[in-house]
C-alpha cells in the first residue's frame, strides 16, 4: 500500500512540474527582432535576451542609396512633377513590382521625372531634396507649373 501512494504522489509531482515548466516557457514573450533599418543605440536588450546565453544577432546595414547631382535643367525631357496619389508613392530600383523598394513620396512632393519606362508604366524620378532616383508607377503624378 505504501508503494502504491508513494507511485501516485511521484506522479502528481512530476506532472505539476512538468506542467509548471510549460506554462513558463510558453507564456514567456520572445525576443524583440532586430531589423536592418533600427538604430543599435535605440535597443534595449531584453530580459530574456539577457538570459539566454546565445551571441546577439548584429543586424545587418540597410542598403542606402546614393544621391545623385541636383537635377540639371538641360536634361532632355525632364520636367517637375507633384504626386497624386494620396497615399504617395513607393521608389524602386528598377521598373517592376519586384524590385527592391529604396524610398518613398509623400501626398503632394514634388520631384523631377527625368524619363518613362520603354512600355511607359514606370517613370525614373529623382528626389528633390536628398538626391535620391528610383521608379515610380506611372500616371500617379502630374506635371507641376
Amino acid at each position: 500500500m505504501l508503494g502504491f501512494t508513494l507511485a501516485i504522489a511521484l506522479l502528481f509531482f512530476t506532472g505539476a512540474s512538468i506542467t509548471r515548466y510549460l506554462i513558463t516557457r510558453l507564456t514567456t514573450p520572445p525576443p524583440k527582432p532586430i531589423f536592418a533599418n533600427d538604430n543599435p543605440a535605440d535597443i534595449e536588450p531584453s530580459p530574456v535576451a539577457s538570459q539566454s546565453p546565445a551571441e546577439p544577432v548584429e543586424p545587418s546595414p540597410a542598403a542606402t542609396p546614393s544621391p545623385s547631382p541636383s537635377p540639371s535643367p538641360d536634361e532632355p525631357g525632364a520636367y517637375q512633377a507633384r504626386v497624386t496619389q494620396p497615399i504617395g508613392l513607393v521608389i524602386r530600383q528598377d521598373p517592376n513590382r519586384d524590385a527592391e523598394q529604396i524610398g518613398g513620396v509623400e501626398y503632394e512632393q514634388e520631384l523631377t521625372v527625368l524619363s518613362e519606362s520603354s512600355d511607359g508604366e514606370w517613370l525614373r524620378v529623382r528626389l528633390s531634396g536628398s538626391g535620391v532616383e528610383g521608379w515610380v508607377r506611372a500616371g500617379n503624378t502630374e506635371r507641376a507649373e
